[in-house]
């Protein structure tokens, strides 16, 4: 089986997909990080898709190699590898429907049926009271947990930061029923943030996400050290050397990676080899419904390092709640999301569908915030 071309759909002016053909008539899919989507496209179809047009899928660990060698020289690692994601998950893809069978028995097997997932709201303007009422719908709806993205976006120790304030209204709505996260995505100095960690901790948080600029790894081992609450942090670390750097300065007591910022289902199985041989404990970061969703399932699927309820967002994504791209359903039940028994990926995508929902350039400016969580 060889690749004969390459595709990269922009869905929505935000989702990424990547989309191998093969002279066997089969088709794999992957999904890339959404921050930047024209950036990975200009870069899987300019710098990738040389590297994987007639090779074969079986190849997958040589093309990533090569996809590295190729980011290295051609722009920040992080954005080249969220886009050699795309391509990475569309070989683990393929190689799965050449062999019919799903991905998790290509690296272990399967030791779960189902995974565990807490709501991720990524809304950062709902008045306390709202987000408190909006954490009793979700409880109601079978979640155990639910994480809050608070503080001023782009500001550093804001004082329009509600974090305080939601979190109580939360407690007082809810009471401890639900485990609660607080994402504040860098927005606080050292001292702020050990301030406002005490008064979360105090409040039962179960866990405090990147609390300080993500390269401050010394503020963030300062802060890790300080509080009796888990912190947590890793979505912006790329490599496995990244990730290596962050567990031995930062100090997370939580590291997130993500399939889809990581460079695909490839280096994430060496990142979490790397962090489980130095006995960290991981959860993973996840924002999008599909692709990286089902990717992440069956990177779960046979593992025992994370314990914990995982990301699932439940902010209305076009792809998944308007005219969905896949024609089988693929959601959240009573707080769980199934891990798919399909071949590859497991999930069937509707090409005709995502093609009519691509576009090759965006219509307006995007804030960068929206897509920063």
């Amino acid at each position: 089986m060889k690749i004969i071309s390459v595709e990269c759909l922009v869905l929505d002016e935000e989702y990424p997909y990547v989309i191998l053909h093969t002279d066997e008539g089969i088709t794999g899919f992957g999904e890339c990080f959404r921050c930047a989507p024209y950036v990975s496209k200009i870069a899987v179809e300019t710098i990738f898709a040389p590297l994987v047009i007639g090779r074969s899928p079986f190849d997958s660990e040589e093309i990533w190699d090569d996809m590295l060698k190729a980011g290295g020289v051609a722009g920040p690692t992080g954005a080249l590898l969220t886009a050699a994601a795309g391509v990475d998950i569309a070989l683990w893809d393929l190689k799965g429907k050449a062999l019919e069978t799903p991905i998790y028995n290509l690296i272990g097997g399967k030791r779960r049926d189902k995974i565990k997932v807490y709501a991720s709201s990524l809304a950062q303007d709902m008045p306390p009271d709202v987000e408190a009422r909006r954490v009793a719908h979700f409880r109601d709806q079978g979640y155990s947990a639910y994480k809050m993205h608070s503080a001023v976006p782009g500001k550093l120790d804001d004082p329009g930061d509600l974090t305080i304030e939601t979190v109580t209204a939360i407690r007082k709505e809810v009471g401890y029923d639900v485990d609660v996260l607080v994402d504040v995505n860098g927005a606080y100095s050292v001292h702020h943030a050990i301030e406002i960690g005490r008064q979360l901790q105090d409040l039962g948080v179960f866990h405090y996400e990147e609390p300080v600029h993500v390269r401050n790894l010394e503020g963030l081992a300062t802060i890790a050290d300080a509080l009796d609450m888990p912190v947590a942090s890793g979505e912006n670390a790329f490599t496995r050397w990244d990730h290596l750097k962050l567990i031995r300065e930062g100090r997370p007591d939580i590291v997130q990676p993500d399939v889809v910022k990581v460079g695909g289902i490839t280096e994430f199985l060496k990142i979490e080899a790397v962090l489980s041989a130095h006995a960290a404990t991981m959860t993973i970061h996840n924002t999008q419904p599909y692709g990286s969703t089902a990717a992440h399932a069956h990177l779960l699927a046979p593992s025992n390092n994370f314990p914990y309820a995982q990301e699932y967002n439940i902010e209305t994504v076009g792809i998944r709640d308007n005219d969905s791209i896949i024609d089988t359903p693929y959601t959240v039940e009573d707080g769980f999301i199934r891990i798919p028994d399909g071949p590859g990926l497991g999930l069937d995508y509707n090409i005709d569908r995502m093609r009519q929902r691509s576009s090759d350039r965006p219509s307006k400016t995007t804030n960068v915030w929206d897509n920063m969580q």
